[in-house]
């Protein structure tokens, strides 16, 4: 190992070693990317608040493992001058060599993909209690720690949190969740970033001047992308394209090695799709695909541009990524001005369903040419606020005569005031990779009220809380802000009678034991009033929840019915009815139109 960091295990004369082992990090200032923990060490180091287990998490190739020996370098510091942990780690110590060459005998390194039995923690447990050899501490680092079983991870348990003085334990795994949260409360947790293109960037570069490698900014460009934050991904790749380059890294040398198509032949291909081109859109297809093009690949590289000209729409500082060309920022930034929010969420939502469909496809360039036929003629297609005005003002539609509600149709905010005779309704019609209308549907406690009851009386104040019907209940939970409770009368209790102070029910199957308790208590309470709730032998009328399903396949029924709606579903193929509600104020506006969560939720 030398001073400047990287990894000098012995090896024969000549031996190749590859750049992720070559260039492997051996103190704190050559992990890249992960400053925030590294702060964190430093002060506690400097402190004396070293834990005594730590935890490592992140995804493959971003460092755990380097850091876990260089943690484990630390904890053993010892020089001529320094007798005592430190991150100050440029010179290298007595116990530095064997440690970050995984060969010092006070430091154990399991992997627990292999060793996932109780029999080998009881190993450990069993030598924990010996001081260590040489070093100052006895370390054990255990790799993919999340591998281990529940007995083990029990096993672990009182020794992790009463571990003797010498001994210190350093996690790490790349499934965060499956670890038991009993042994994560015993460790101190650091989450190793994903390394951000413009330090990979950075880092490659370095390599290939001392390496005296000649290579393009816009292939370490390609190669960080497809790193996606890993080091060692990264390190693998530049390692590979310098082979396949004979020495010279070039762009088109990367792309061939990894079957990318180029950024701007993507591109074209792309604004041929958002034109509707379908024609020139597969001849562009079937080019990529014949220079050695994977489907697959072309259709993630249609979704990332998309994404990239989304992000360009909102977010200013997106088209400074390094690992963007100049081609794809002006180019992204034209289609931003262009293309609408629902034309590129439409689009990313198709692309998304085609690379799925190409993946498990038997021949997956005919599924990808699919998926850009179906996307163009999607192009095509006018969103669906544009097609309900269309229907609006079509002479001689029933929707024409209709008056629009006050809102911006091109933003989504106007909605039209009904869809068939009697209270006004809306739809939401489906298409298939499109927008949603939505349809009103009927208020259950509108639904639970008497026929009879005149609607004004609904609103008005009474001098006191009368309960006639479960509807008065389901206010009353309502008003009370007690939606567990509303659920259940809703959708358990089946009338028999109700006088004052007294309710006669019968429940469902699956109605809770203590409903009928519930229902005395806080009707006494909520009324101010003595109440008793009773469970009868009769079998009593339908839930509120039976008769808004009931009325609900109603409101559905005559949805479809309904001549607009007819003809929205008509223009759009494979759209369905997923929705309906009725306002309470005979009028359909934006505001009738909230996103009410669920009440089972």
């Amino acid at each position: 190992m030398s001073e400047s960091g990287t990894d000098t295990v012995s090896t024969a004369p000549n031996a190749y070693r590859v750049f992720a082992r070559k260039y492997r990090p051996g103190n704190f200032s050559g992990l890249i990317g992960q400053e925030p923990m590294v702060r964190t060490l430093t002060n506690a180091f400097k402190s004396g608040r070293i834990a005594q287990a730590w935890m490592l998490t992140g995804v493959r190739g971003v460092g755990k493992t380097t850091t876990a020996r260089i943690l484990a370098r630390a904890l053993n510091y010892k020089t001529e001058k320094i007798d005592a942990p430190t991150t100050d780690l440029e010179k290298f110590g007595e116990h530095c060599q064997a440690i970050m060459e995984g060969r010092h005998v006070d430091v154990i390194e399991m992997d627990a993909a292999s060793h996932t039995g109780i029999d080998d923690i009881r190993d450990i447990i069993d030598r924990v209690r010996y001081a260590p050899v040489s070093a100052r501490y006895k370390v054990y680092i255990i790799d993919e720690v999340h591998m281990l079983s529940n007995q083990a991870f029990n096993g672990l348990l009182k020794t992790l949190e009463e571990p003797p003085a010498h001994v210190k334990f350093i996690f790490a795994t790349t499934e965060i969740r499956k670890v038991p949260i009993t042994v994560l409360s015993r460790c101190q947790r650091f989450d190793l970033r994903r390394v951000e293109a413009a330090a990979l960037i950075g880092h490659l570069g370095d390599i290939a001047s001392k390496e005296n490698i000649t290579v393009e900014t816009e292939a370490l460009s390609m190669i960080a992308r497809a790193a996606e934050g890993s080091v060692r991904d990264a390190l693998s790749i530049f390692d590979q394209a310098i082979a396949h380059s004979d020495g010279e890294v070039s762009a088109g040398a990367v792309r061939d090695m990894l079957g990318l198509a180029d950024k701007a032949r993507i591109i074209d291909l792309y604004e041929a799709v958002m034109r509707g081109a379908a024609g020139e859109a597969l001849a562009q297809f079937r080019d990529l695909y014949d220079t050695g093009a994977d489907p697959v690949v072309v259709l993630t590289g249609l979704a990332g541009f998309n994404h990239l000209v989304t992000r360009l729409r909102f977010v200013d500082e997106a088209g400074r990524d390094p690992s963007l060309n100049e081609d794809e920022v002006t180019r992204g930034k034209a289609f931003s001005e262009k293309l609408g929010v629902p034309v590129l969420s439409r689009c990313w939502q198709m692309l998304l369903r085609g690379i799925t469909e190409v993946q498990n496809a038997v021949r997956p360039v005919d599924a990808a040419e699919m998926v850009l036929v179906r996307i163009c003629h999607a192009a095509e297609l006018p969103t669906l606020d544009a097609a309900i005005a269309a229907l609006e003002q079509a002479p001689g539609s029933e929707t024409g005569s209709r008056p629009a509600t006050s809102g911006n149709r091109g933003s989504g905010q106007g909605k039209p005031e009904s869809f068939s005779s009697g209270a006004p309704q809306s739809v939401t019609a489906h298409p298939n990779n499109g927008p949603a209308m939505r349809l009103v549907q009927p208020d259950s406690d509108q639904i639970a009220q008497s026929d009879e009851e005149p609607a004004a009386a609904q609103k008005e104040p009474a001098p006191e809380i009368a309960i006639n019907t479960l509807g008065d209940v389901v206010a009353l939970a309502d008003q009370h802000r007690d939606m567990p409770f509303k659920v259940l009368v809703r959708r358990c209790v089946r009338p028999v009678r109700i006088v004052p102070g007294r309710m006669e029910v019968s429940l469902t199957d699956d109605a809770p034991a203590t409903l009928l308790g519930d229902l005395t208590k806080k009707l006494t309470q909520w009324t101010g009033t003595r109440w008793i709730a009773l469970l009868s032998g009769e079998i009593g009328g339908e839930t509120i929840h039976e008769i808004e399903e009931g009325r609900r396949e109603s409101v559905f029924q005559d949805a479809r019915t309904d001549p607009a709606v007819a003809e929205i579903l008509n223009r759009f193929p494979g759209s369905r009815i997923i929705d309906v509600r009725m306002s309470d104020t005979g009028e359909v506006t934006a505001e009738n139109f909230p996103e009410a969560p669920d009440e089972d939720d």
